[in-house]
């Protein structure tokens, strides 16, 4: 599946090194093409009041495009994670 620059997708793996969860909301900041593999993609990653903590680097089988049956939540980042 190809997606597009600024989509927003969901995380379907654990990103521990910067305290992200399966199920966690990105957006798609960067593409990035490969030949014969998983396709990679850079995404920003935002708390609820709209500002940056991660901007990480994944490949395509790590997300998964957003439904109309799911609903958004929210959940306490320690700091810890934050700064790892």
């Amino acid at each position: 599946m190809s997606y597009q620059l600024f989509e927003d997708v969901v995380l379907t793996k654990n990103i521990s090194a910067k305290g992200l969860r399966k199920g966690d909301v990105a957006t798609i900041v960067e593409h990035h093409p490969v030949m014969d593999d998983d396709d990679g993609y850079s995404l920003e990653v935002f708390n609820a009041l709209g500002e940056t903590i991660a901007v990480i680097t994944v490949s395509e089988s790590a997300i998964e495009p957003l439904t109309a049956n799911e609903v958004f939540s929210v959940r306490p980042l320690l700091r810890q994670e934050v700064m790892a």
